[in-house]
């Protein structure tokens, strides 16, 4: 990727770092990330500030996060804040993921023909044998709806796909959009549906125990 941006330290490094991250389209995933995030005043000009303080960012301080967002790559001047790109993707599939891929608890209930209290039940001693997978969002929790068949039941297939995931402690949005996008391991394929075919179905568990031993070694 291109940078048209001037080379670190020249000119108004407030300014030019905004406008990078602008071009990129990474000023969004600044706040989540937990940096330093920046405003513009009535005449254009770029104010940052300490993300813990709320403090206007010293010179010293700036050009350590103009050194830190240029971390990757061998130039700097052409360097992608790929800690922020990653965010930027994430949240994507986060927002693709919401978008009517979930059910709650009444939901299964209506499916299983039972109340919503007795689905929550179920649900959550079947998340603590790691057989369901559970999101929590916004104080809310969301049971995907891709592990479900018709009945609102978890998928048969799915619990020897689903069991090594969850033990590995891996980010259950990432466990949720490795599962539903396609992916590397299966040949671009996606791993749940891939899981309904006979055939395809020990790759599939095979590549979620590569999976949770990747989680696993970057947790540990």
């Amino acid at each position: 990727m291109s940078d048209s941006s001037p080379a670190p330290g020249s000119g108004d490094l407030a300014g030019r770092l905004a406008a990078w991250l602008e071009e990129l389209g990474l000023a969004g995933q600044l706040a989540e990330a937990g940096l330093p995030t920046y405003e513009r005043d009535g005449d254009g000009a770029v104010r940052w500030h300490d993300p813990a303080t709320g403090e206007p960012l010293t010179a010293e301080r700036l050009e350590q996060l103009d050194e830190l967002l240029r971390s990757e790559g061998d130039d700097p001047a052409h360097a992608v804040p790929i800690a922020l790109v990653r965010l930027r993707r994430e949240s994507r599939v986060r927002a693709a993921l919401l978008d009517g891929g979930w059910v709650d608890y009444a939901e299964v209930g209506r499916l299983r023909g039972v109340s919503e209290n007795a689905a929550r039940f179920a649900l959550h001693k079947a998340a603590e044998r790691r057989s369901v997978l559970l999101v929590q969002h916004e104080g809310r929790t969301l049971v995907p709806a891709f592990q479900l068949d018709e009945h609102g039941q978890v998928r048969m297939e799915l619990v020897a796909v689903l069991e090594p995931l969850l033990a590995s402690g891996a980010d259950p949005w990432r466990t949720w959009a490795w599962l539903t996008t396609p992916a590397a391991l299966l040949g671009g394929a996606v791993p749940h549906e891939a899981a309904r075919d006979p055939e395809e179905l020990p790759l599939v568990q095979h590549a979620a125990l590569r999976l949770a031993e990747r989680a696993r070694a970057t947790s540990s």
